[in-house]
């Protein structure tokens, strides 16, 4: 896309002007702008890396072209102690593109252990507090191709199910967000080529060097299966063909959903029927764990092994009372019972 030959008349910024008029950056654009497709205002999270740094300007120039008002937002987690400069540092070079940032801040004491997904989690926390305050739906990921990949070898060494193979996607929905990842068929290399032509930075993660987090480990693994013919057109048709099986099972959980479960407006509790247990493992365990999720109002489901052994227990009369995700289960009679736990 031309600025020239754009359909809305638009002012841009003559320093931001030149950098997308350079083809390959023009390029990469194209597909960002097709892969949003909202004309409303957003968030867009913003880490300080090559990615997230690349999706701000081609966030910043969406919402140009667009007329929109996105708010910038910077996680700090604490976590490292250079953690608070760096959010800082990151702050000041979006400054130099005319992108007004806030840095949102992880208070509290930290974790020991499962550190990276529950900082995930925490960032998401903040994300979404920040966002329903100021009435925004949509935030924007810089999640990449890279991302999706590793991800999926991730679960799989996990032992996830389908949905969890394929949990990484353009439009993902989480209670009343919707999350965008639209740079999810760009490489990690264009994302750093843009960092470097527009800011000249981007924050190195030290932890992107250390073995001792799977998600390194996968990636010298990825590496190696490259080399032994997986490539990336092998991989995406692979992921689609998931995608296809993953819609199927969608409608059959929706509608075990539908069926076989009632809500007591009075007891505040979901009430689920025999039948909901007498479908496939595959559609019990998502409906399973989508009623936990909505009862217990949390952003994610929760973990597969405790979802699996109370499905077991349910089968084979034994359950009496469990507790997951924020919720109390109980089986009375033919019918299961979810409530809340406070």
């Amino acid at each position: 896309m031309s600025l020239k030959n754009t359909s809305v008349k638009i002012k841009i910024p003559k320093s931001l002007k030149d950098k997308l008029n350079n083809k390959r950056i023009n390029k990469i654009y194209k597909k960002f702008e097709k892969s949003v497709g909202i004309r409303e205002n957003f968030a867009v999270a913003v880490s300080g890396g090559p990615d997230s740094l690349a999706l701000a300007f081609l966030a910043k120039i969406y919402s140009i072209k667009w007329k929109l008002n996105p708010k910038f937002l910077i996680v700090d987690h604490k976590l490292r102690p250079e953690s608070t400069k760096e959010a800082i540092t990151v702050k000041k070079i979006l400054k130099k593109i005319s992108i007004n940032s806030e840095i949102l801040t992880w208070k509290g004491k930290k974790p020991l252990k499962n550190i990276q997904s529950i900082a995930r989690n925490k960032r998401y926390e903040l994300l979404f507090s920040y966002c329903s305050k100021f009435k925004i739906s949509n935030i924007l990921l810089g999640h990449h191709q890279d991302d999706l990949f590793e991800n999926f070898f991730i679960r799989m060494l996990r032992g996830s199910g389908l949905k969890g193979l394929i949990s990484l996607d353009k439009k993902s929905k989480i209670e009343d967000k919707t999350l965008l990842r639209p740079l999810l068929d760009q490489k990690k290399e264009n994302l750093i080529f843009i960092s470097k032509s527009v800011f000249n930075f981007y924050v190195q993660d030290p932890t992107n060097f250390d073995e001792k987090f799977q998600r390194i480990r996968v990636r010298k693994l990825i590496e190696e299966l490259g080399k032994n013919g997986l490539n990336e057109k092998k991989f995406s048709k692979t992921l689609d063909n998931l995608k296809n099986t993953n819609i199927l099972v969608k409608f059959y959980v929706s509608e075990n959903l539908k069926e076989n479960t009632f809500f007591s407006v009075k007891d505040c509790q979901l009430i689920l029927n025999k039948s909901f247990f007498q479908k496939p493992h595959e559609v019990v365990f998502r409906s399973l764990s989508e009623s936990i999720k909505l009862v217990g109002q949390k952003y994610y489901s929760v973990r597969g092994k405790k979802l699996d052994k109370i499905i077991k227990d349910v089968e084979n009369n034994r359950l009496s009372k469990a507790t997951l995700g924020g919720c109390i289960i109980k089986k009375v009679n033919q019918t299961v019972i979810i409530a809340k736990e406070y």
